[in-house]
Formats: C-alpha cells, sequence, structure tokens
C-alpha cells in the first residue's frame, strides 16, 4: 500500500476538450486527451472530474475493446430505439436541433461525470479501463469539461 501525501499546498486546473462525434450511440475515447491535461497541470496527487457539457452526453469509465462496445451501442438502442415515439419529440426544435427523445432516455441511465484519482502526475485506471464521452443523439461538435484538484 503507498504511503498517504499530505498535500503541502493546493491548486486547481481547468481545460475543456473539444471533438466531433460520429454516429449515436458512439464511445469516443478520450483517455489521452485527459492524460496529456494530467502531465501538464503540475499537479501530482489529487483528483481529476471529467465532465460532460451536455445533456445527451454521457461519460464513462470502460474497456475498450471494440466488440464490447458494439454491444453497449447495441444495449442502449435496445432500450431507447430512436424511432419510438416519444413526447419530448412534439416540441419544437431549434434550427440546429434534433428530435432527440430517445437520447435523453439513454442519457438517464449514463452518468454525466467520472472522478479518477490522479498519482504521479498519472490518471490512476486499471488495465483495462479507459474513459470515454458517449455520444447519445447525432453526429455534433462536443465539449468535455476536464476539472484537475491536487497538489
Amino acid at each position: 500500500m503507498e504511503t498517504p501525501v499530505i498535500a503541502p499546498q493546493v491548486g486547481f486546473v481547468s481545460s475543456c476538450i473539444s471533438l466531433f462525434t460520429g454516429t449515436a450511440p458512439d464511445f469516443v475515447d478520450i483517455t489521452d486527451e485527459v492524460q496529456q491535461r494530467i502531465s501538464t497541470s503540475g499537479i501530482t496527487y489529487g483528483m481529476a472530474v471529467i465532465a460532460s457539457q451536455h445533456t445527451t452526453a454521457a461519460i464513462v469509465v470502460n474497456e475498450h475493446e471494440p466488440e464490447l462496445l458494439k454491444d453497449l451501442s447495441q444495449m442502449l438502442s435496445e432500450i431507447a430505439p430512436e424511432e419510438d415515439v416519444y413526447a419530448h419529440n412534439s416540441v419544437p426544435c431549434g434550427p440546429q436541433e434534433t428530435a432527440n427523445g430517445h437520447a435523453h432516455c439513454r442519457a438517464l441511465l449514463l452518468p454525466t461525470s467520472a472522478s479518477i484519482p490522479i498519482a504521479h502526475r498519472s490518471a490512476v485506471l486499471g488495465r483495462y479501463q479507459r474513459i470515454f464521452l458517449v455520444e447519445l443523439d447525432c453526429p455534433r461538435p462536443r465539449q468535455v469539461m476536464v476539472a484537475l484538484l491536487g497538489s
């Protein structure tokens, strides 16, 4: 077991990852971008909070194995099929918006953020763990906030 570290000075750094998603559902691996921000932040020990800035995009930690990601996409599509009737779809949309009741229903099942420990200027993840933005709606620009707190 590692010896606890007492933080002599606490710092906070935040940044935004901007990306464009593909299909939906889509699992976009953002682990390397998060790690890059941790590495250059000056924070050696602490916590990273990774948060979606959208109601139809989630943040999850899971394995980046293509067949598993297909299974997870299929599960989300079966839980809230896009072709079903949703009351939300009757609400008028703005010029850049689409009817997306299915995406909001899928989002209710997934977290909008993840908290990851930082040690030795690195995200502490298990052997197969990766951080994903999950697109639940349609291809579009997305933003993910990365907030780092530590010493």
